[in-house]
């Protein structure tokens, strides 16, 4: 992996590589080799080589990434945090109204995006630092690029709004499963942590950390026994961190531990 935290070069050797993530700025991918699948709360995105993906900023999801046809998983990352972006739109003016859209996209390789993330290969397998310099004139590169492919993306890159207050039921009910910290889920939903535990109290009836026990215990068991899964296939997907603590929550609230499930 490349040294500078903006520009990245991954690559996986092992079987698979899977967690929860918070992008917190904009990121492009270019996947060069293996498979990354992407789980959201309102869909399931399977990547294969070649395919370039756009993340907003706060996309929360559980990514797993695979290698194919014997290859390992490989990619191209760039990171395009709001500073960058506040000094593009400096110099140049949206060309669409900003606006509140969360999608990923995707966009199909051609000669621009090509040229540029075969241009990137030279700079990432140096053992030295990508120069800062060097960093701006690429990601400023990268942005021309997307608003070249895709007339309407400043929509969302020149949308530098924090997260609105959004609708707590709603927004709790499709984002269980994600193990955040409790400041992420006051940080998304556009509250306090003292006024986040205050409207869920009314919404819900109950403390945060008690709800999303048993949503994400509920979820294990109806995947358990409908789906006939393994808890070691299960506990990780619905926000549990290890399996031993699932095991004893899922006992607590059932009776009964995972692996008693016929199956």
């Amino acid at each position: 992996m490349s040294k500078n935290d903006e520009i990245v070069l991954a690559c996986i050797e092992q079987k698979y590589f899977q967690r929860e993530i918070l992008i917190e700025q904009h990121a492009i991918v270019k996947i060069l080799s293996g498979e990354m699948r992407v789980v959201r709360a309102d869909k399931i995105y399977t990547f294969v080589a070649g395919d370039i993906i756009l993340f907003p900023r706060n996309t929360l999801a559980t990514v797993t990434k695979y290698p194919k046809d014997d290859h390992p998983y490989r990619s191209i990352l760039l990171y395009i945090n709001a500073e960058k972006l506040r000094n593009f739109y400096a110099k140049h003016e949206p060309n669409a109204k900003a606006a509140h859209d969360m999608r990923l996209r995707t966009f199909k390789s051609n000669g621009l995006f090509n040229s540029f993330f075969t241009s990137l290969m030279p700079y990432l397998e140096m053992e030295s630092e990508l120069p800062l310099n060097i960093v701006d004139i690429k990601i400023e590169e990268a942005i021309s690029i997307l608003r070249n492919v895709n007339p309407d993306i400043d929509s969302l890159l020149a949308n530098f709004e924090q997260p609105g207050k959004l609708n707590l039921a709603d927004f709790m009910e499709k984002n269980y499963m994600f193990n955040l910290p409790m400041a992420k889920f006051c940080y998304l939903t556009g509250r306090s942590m003292t006024t986040f535990k205050k409207d869920f109290k009314n919404v819900f009836g109950t403390t945060p950390q008690r709800w999303l026990t048993a949503k994400r215990l509920d979820l294990a068991h109806q995947e358990l026994t409908k789906e006939g899964k393994k808890p070691i296939e299960v506990y990780f997907e619905v926000g549990f961190e290890n399996l031993s603590h699932f095991s004893y929550a899922f006992k607590k609230q059932f009776g009964y531990t995972p692996n008693a499930i016929p199956r």
